[in-house]
């Protein structure tokens, strides 16, 4: 027995660590484009000052309209208060957006956090993975996920709501069954143990051709 849990445990540290270095690359090339439009504005101001010289308002026009789809590649549409927050949950909506999937997001965290920044991108990352996952397989008029984050009293509240096929899913346990593979199972593991260690509160729910996870985590 002993073996089989060891086992079992070095799998999912495996994963954590793959999950985490996936979730810093993601982080990564965001702020990679950001850095890049910030280099590039100034060559972006003196091509419009060329325009403008010459009044030629219509490619003024062109260029302003193919900046704002550019910067909406790059912009940070997030800002919860908390650095490692925005990170992640900024990289996965531009991953959610992609892949053609509506992000409606809430979140405002004012104070500093006393979970780690290695548990907190765990539990975010998994949390919008599986999201979008399950978005992927829907039509795009039905591919949203809704965020929820904010601090209720002492606790952290974090939910997250994604449409599904329309079946009500089936529990395993207490784990609703993965239809993603191993490494989805022990995604759904690793959260479910740090919300565990921190003495927290997680719910799942399938109802109405919805998925809706909610996690409390103290913070004091």
């Amino acid at each position: 027995m002993g073996f089989f849990s060891k086992k079992i445990d070095n799998k999912i540290a495996s994963y954590q660590h793959e999950l985490i270095e996936t979730h810093y690359r993601e982080v990564d090339n965001m702020y990679r484009k950001m850095r890049g439009w910030r280099h590039d504005y100034r060559n972006h101001i003196q091509a419009m000052k060329a325009y403008a010289a010459s009044e030629d308002w219509d490619a003024i026009k062109r260029y302003l309209d193919l900046l704002d789809d550019d910067l909406a590649s790059v912009d940070t549409v997030i800002k919860t208060g908390n650095a490692m927050t925005d990170a992640i949950l900024n990289s996965k909506i531009s991953l959610a957006s992609s892949k053609n999937i509506k992000v409606i997001a809430d979140a405002c965290i004012p104070v500093k956090l006393q979970l780690s920044e290695i548990d907190l991108c765990c539990i975010i990352g998994n949390l919008f993975d599986n999201a979008i996952e399950a978005s992927v397989k829907l039509p795009e008029d039905r591919r949203v996920i809704r965020v929820y984050m904010d601090l209720r009293n002492t606790q952290l509240y974090i939910s997250f709501t994604n449409f599904t096929a329309g079946k009500k899913m089936q529990k395993e346990g207490k784990l609703f069954r993965s239809t993603k593979g191993e490494g989805h199972g022990f995604g759904l593991i690793r959260i479910d143990s740090i919300v565990e260690r921190l003495d927290g509160y997680i719910s799942r729910n399938s109802e109405d051709g919805a998925f809706t996870t909610e996690i409390l985590l103290p913070q004091v």
